[in-house]
């Protein structure tokens, strides 16, 4: 069977609807999800702290800057600089926006590359260049601690304005506000806000499965071309944490259940509350054990070694017309496929390859897989519809 014969038309993706060779999702639902949530439960109050606070806190794990968090947008030397140089020369910085956990720790929402400049410099891990400088030119290659004792001072006393979204406001509010408060730069990504919102135990699992070699060769670590222009960059390395997304909705769906599905109020906030519970802590009762962990870490590599071996370049994709560019990686069918074929060791699925592969095409036949995968993915029925159609498939063709 080819993409031509499909019954239902699938439109050439569009490189404006994807990033880092993922494809654009549509996670609207009209399954019963209630949103949006009630304003009154916002609870954020503005404090001053001193840059001395800041860097202390820092270094004493107070607050969180995400080591890990990669943008697009990571600043460069001459950006750094330019902030450095504003702030000795008194010029006020834009408010941060910071969240406290329970435990009274803090994770950075906005104002990560601002905050991780000035403890990289006042750690002296940056120098101020001579072309880089603008007003403060005496500075010329200085670190921080070759700096006069009357600009130590000031640089230390500076005072910035942040605005603490207090622990009492529920996790589905802060993830709306994370979206809404970003004021340099590019907006956060649905998962770049899970991230900001974890903790060490989810940002670690999640890492070590996207750094498994059956990974890359399921997503295949290369670029998406089309007509010679790199357009999406490979899975592995992306800026947005696509990556970590794939994982985390791999595991969030292994034992889905529609029932649990719809306590949330969306996709995204079924993510996060499947994150906090990779993390743990005294108050979830349904936080998952390292043994529940190692037995999804083993899950997620077969799948992932599965798809390579059985489904190659078509894993993850919806098929496309033979002269278009072969399709970016969706979610939806990266959550149908993967999940369906963790249930069965290789050599049993290798047995059935070729009528697999073309059972998974054909699934495109059908309108209402089709909508699944591709408009309203978060509606908890087309969830369980995507989910059970490729599980009923190996059913069928295995026995």
């Amino acid at each position: 069977m080819n993409a031509e014969s499909l019954g239902t038309p699938l439109p050439e993706p569009d490189s404006r609807d994807f990033e880092d060779g993922i494809e654009g999702e549509d996670t609207s639902s009209d399954g019963g999800i209630v949103k949006p949530w009630d304003p009154a439960k916002i609870r954020i109050t503005t404090k001053n702290f001193s840059l001395r606070e800041i860097v202390e806190q820092i270094k004493e794990g107070e607050i969180d800057l995400t080591p890990d968090f990669q943008r697009d947008s990571i600043w460069k030397k001459r950006q750094r600089t330019r902030l450095i140089e504003s702030i000795l020369l008194g010029i006020p910085l834009p408010a941060f926006y910071f969240n406290q956990e329970a435990d009274g720790t803090y994770q950075v929402v906005d104002g990560v590359q601002r905050l991780s400049t000035v403890y990289l410099f006042m750690s002296d891990g940056h120098v101020l260049e001579t072309e880089d400088l603008e007003y403060l030119a005496d500075l010329k290659d200085q670190t921080y601690s070759a700096l006069a004792p009357a600009m130590v001072r000031r640089l230390r006393a500076t005072q910035i304005v942040v605005h603490v979204i207090e622990p009492q406001t529920p996790d589905e509010v802060k993830y709306d506000i994370f979206g809404r408060v970003n004021t340099l730069g590019s907006p956060l990504s649905a998962q770049e806000i899970r991230h900001a919102m974890s903790k060490s135990r989810s940002r670690k699992f999640l890492k070590e499965l996207i750094e498994l070699p059956s990974f890359d060769a399921a997503t295949e670590n290369r670029f998406w071309k089309k007509s010679g222009d790199e357009l999406g960059k490979a899975i592995r390395d992306s800026k947005r944490m696509a990556n970590r997304e794939l994982a985390l909705r791999f595991c969030a769906f292994s034992r889905y259940s529609e029932s649990e599905y719809r306590k949330h109020e969306s996709l995204d906030a079924f993510l996060l509350d499947f994150t906090r519970r990779i993390d743990g802590g005294p108050n979830r009762d349904d936080a998952l054990s390292d043994h529940r962990l190692d037995e999804l870490r083993g899950r997620f590599d077969g799948a992932m070694t599965n798809a390579s071996e059985i489904l190659g370049k078509a894993a993850f994709r919806r098929p496309v017309g033979k002269k278009q560019p072969r399709a970016p990686i969706n979610r939806a069918i990266y959550e149908s496929q993967s999940i369906a074929l963790a249930d069965y060791p290789l050599d049993r699925l290798c047995a059935h390859k070729g009528e697999i592969l073309a059972a998974f095409r054909e699934a495109f036949d059908d309108d209402g897989y089709t909508k699944s995968v591709t408009v309203g993915t978060g509606d908890p029925r087309r969830i369980s519809l995507r989910l059970n159609r490729t599980r009923e498939i190996l059913a069928k063709i295995l026995g």
